[in-house]
């Protein structure tokens, strides 16, 4: 599809971005309950108590539509991103307290939307715009991981400490996004609570970073 035919036309009018906001709220509400074989136009005008032309005065296609839905979903997941970046939030902790600390943030962030996340990294498997998309989003998340735990650089037991920062990083967000794609007691027969796993993958980070032994 070409790149202008999912171009959103953003309101002007405060009613018209009102009634804007309630579509794109109403797609994410619609993606969370009941996922994307539920996204359709007519869904979205209902759930969101507007006619279709309120629609299509804004877009053209459905896939636009999702497309605007995703990134408005998107944009909450961006938020919590971005309140990681405070520097002095991470000052005084000692270096396994601080892997175990940006471990758990980083679940979390995943964690906290999974009812969103789910049916879009479902999706993306076979939707390369919303795949090219969304690991745009990792990436970053990746990069404010390492960046956060760059401070241990000369205390992670590895020769290369980049290349070992961005695996610890793979493991982590490749393992919550499992349970966020399949929900917990997937690919093990133990089940725990969020907590639990973040601690779980925390503890591993902290062995794989600084442990005394590489081999």
């Amino acid at each position: 599809m070409a790149d202008a035919e999912l171009e959103v036309r953003p309101p002007k009018q405060r009613r018209s971005r009102e009634a804007w906001n309630r579509v794109l709220d109403a797609g994410v509400t619609i993606l969370e309950e009941d996922g994307y074989e539920a996204f359709t136009i007519a869904a979205v005008c209902e759930r969101a108590n507007v006619a279709p032309p309120a629609i299509y005065a804004r877009t053209t296609s459905k896939e636009a539509l999702f497309l605007a839905v995703y990134e408005h979903g998107i944009a909450r997941l961006v938020a919590d991103q971005q309140a990681l970046e405070p520097a002095d939030r991470w000052t005084g902790y000692a270096p396994a307290e601080l892997v175990r600390a940006v471990v758990a943030e980083t679940v979390r962030i995943p964690l906290r939307h999974q009812r969103f996340l789910r049916p879009v990294v479902l999706l993306s498997a076979s939707h390369p715009e919303i795949r090219r998309r969304g690991s745009g989003y990792s990436r970053a998340l990746g990069e404010q991981f390492t960046q956060l735990l760059a401070p241990l650089a000369d205390r992670i037991t590895h020769d290369h400490v980049g290349a070992a920062m961005s695996t610890c990083f793979d493991t982590v967000f490749a393992t919550t996004v499992i349970r966020v794609a399949y929900g917990p007691g997937f690919a093990t027969a133990a089940v725990e609570d969020d907590d639990a796993f973040a601690a779980r993958l925390g503890e591993t980070a902290v062995r794989y970073l600084l442990s005394t032994d590489p081999s």
